[in-house]
């Protein structure tokens, strides 16, 4: 099991290497399948490649998102390089896509490629024998260098490496200037209660406070999470629940979904938001229908390329009820790339993925994605056009001090159902508290190993 808390002192610091120089792609090499048994084996320079497809899943269908684009262009270069290759590219929506990969395990009929999140959601994965190691594939062409320090933790067991990550980000607030100034706020908040009445006033004033795509709920529980972090004073509320030390039923939860029932409640987000998923969510901001938007920091580049660049600002959570401190943050080592153990083209795909991986961070930088990359980028962010919002965020990596991981990255997949499910609830109707931890306490108790 990949050591959580450990991993969590190496994320703060790796954020930082965000500039670093990021090695170069030699990745040109074409490959041949072996003649069949018993055919006559015809000389290299003759020998016809054979025709190969590798699926690709992946979670960019976004095409106004600059990484739709960058992974058709890496795929494109690849294929004129590799002209028998085929890459064939299956996109989803995040939770579309962990849906479809659990009923492809149960037939263990994964794809080549396919997206996985780090620590406790890829462990079963790989218990299962389900994924490739990738420690010699790492090894080619400079690539485990070009990661950086410590991201490539989260993805580790048994000291085999099983998935490459696309990102190592922090959870921000983005905002509107324009409809601060519209609804008469001149400040962003600096606690989370103020955070609540800019809320009413915003929603006084025919603005739509916040928006979220809780569809997809794990976008809920990445918000709350941020809040437990405040109530909590600080990171470590899982894992002290895991150690025995605590159990939903501590204050600093009940708390904490306390404070997130008052911004729900005050109006924070949009009507139905349950029935909108992450891109719909994330449009309404991007198209200038939302005041507010919490997400990671890999938001920013869509949010750049979208109607509101150059009126978006950013700040972090504030503290909760006067807890916790705002330069700790919620650390999200990103969705990662992970290849099939049975694919019929191991070779090729793991040539593939090198290709891709050495490439992602020149091309997300050259469409202004390369905010919370998880590899190291050579380029000035500023030289280049990013704006002064990615700039902001870039400097709110130097801030962090420590953080937590999303719940579902960090519990077992059984209670992490049951919590997505139990926060997701509350954006439909209020709950007590006490009843919110009981779901959670049982659901934590029904599926913890004994």
């Amino acid at each position: 099991m990949v050591k959580k808390y450990k991993a969590l002192q190496v994320i703060g610091a790796s954020v930082l290497a965000i500039s670093l120089t990021a090695c170069g792609s030699n990745g040109d090499s074409k490959s041949t399948a072996s003649p069949a048994a018993g055919a006559s084996t015809a000389p290299a320079a003759t020998a016809k490649a054979e025709n190969i497809t590798i699926t690709f899943q992946n979670i960019y269908p976004d095409p106004t998102d600059p990484k739709n684009g960058m992974l058709k262009k890496i795929v494109a270069d690849y294929q004129a390089k590799n002209p028998n290759i085929k890459i064939e590219l299956d996109s989803l929506n995040t939770d579309q896509q962990k849906l479809k990969l659990k009923t492809q395990a149960a037939s263990k009929e994964v794809p080549d490629i396919t997206i996985v999140n780090p620590a406790a959601q890829m462990q079963p994965f790989v218990d299962a024998g389900l994924f490739a190691p990738l420690n010699d594939m790492v090894e080619q062409n400079g690539l485990k260098d070009t990661f950086q320090s410590g991201i490539l933790d989260f993805y580790s067991f048994n000291k085999n490496i099983y998935a490459l990550p696309d990102g190592n980000n922090i959870g921000v607030i983005y905002y509107n200037k324009d409809l601060f100034k519209q609804a008469g706020i001149a400040d962003v908040p600096k606690t989370f209660e103020e955070m609540v009445e800019d809320v009413k006033i915003l929603k006084s004033k025919g603005i739509q406070p916040m928006a979220i795509g809780e569809k997809d709920s794990w976008t809920g529980s990445f918000l709350f999470m941020n809040v437990l972090l405040r109530t909590n004073g600080g990171p470590g509320f899982l894992q002290a629940v895991v150690d025995g030390k605590k159990t939903f039923a501590d204050p600093a939860f009940t708390d904490a979904v306390s404070s997130f029932e008052d911004l729900i409640q005050a109006g924070a987000f949009q009507e139905g938001a349950t029935s909108f998923d992450y891109n719909a969510g994330e449009n309404l901001f991007k198209t200038g229908k939302a005041a507010m938007y919490y997400m990671g920091s890999w938001a920013t580049g869509g949010i750049e390329t979208s109607s509101v660049n150059g009126k978006v600002g950013v700040f972090q959570f504030p503290t909760v009820k006067g807890k916790g401190n705002p330069d700790e943050f919620m650390l999200a080592p990103g969705s990662a790339f992970a290849i099939s153990a049975n694919s019929k083209h191991l070779k090729e795909t793991k040539d593939f993925l090198n290709f891709f991986m050495l490439n992602y961070p020149k091309e997300a930088f050259k469409v202004k994605g390369a905010v919370g990359v998880g590899q190291k980028v050579d380029g000035d962010f500023k030289a280049a056009g990013y704006s002064d919002m990615a700039m902001d965020v870039l400097g709110l990596f130097k801030k962090v001090k420590g953080g937590d991981l999303a719940f579902d990255n960090t519990m077992n997949p059984g209670t992490a159902q049951g919590h997505l499910t139990s926060i997701q609830n509350l954006f439909v109707q209020k709950v007590d508290p006490a009843t919110v931890a009981k779901e959670h306490q049982t659901a934590y108790d029904t599926n913890k190993k004994k």
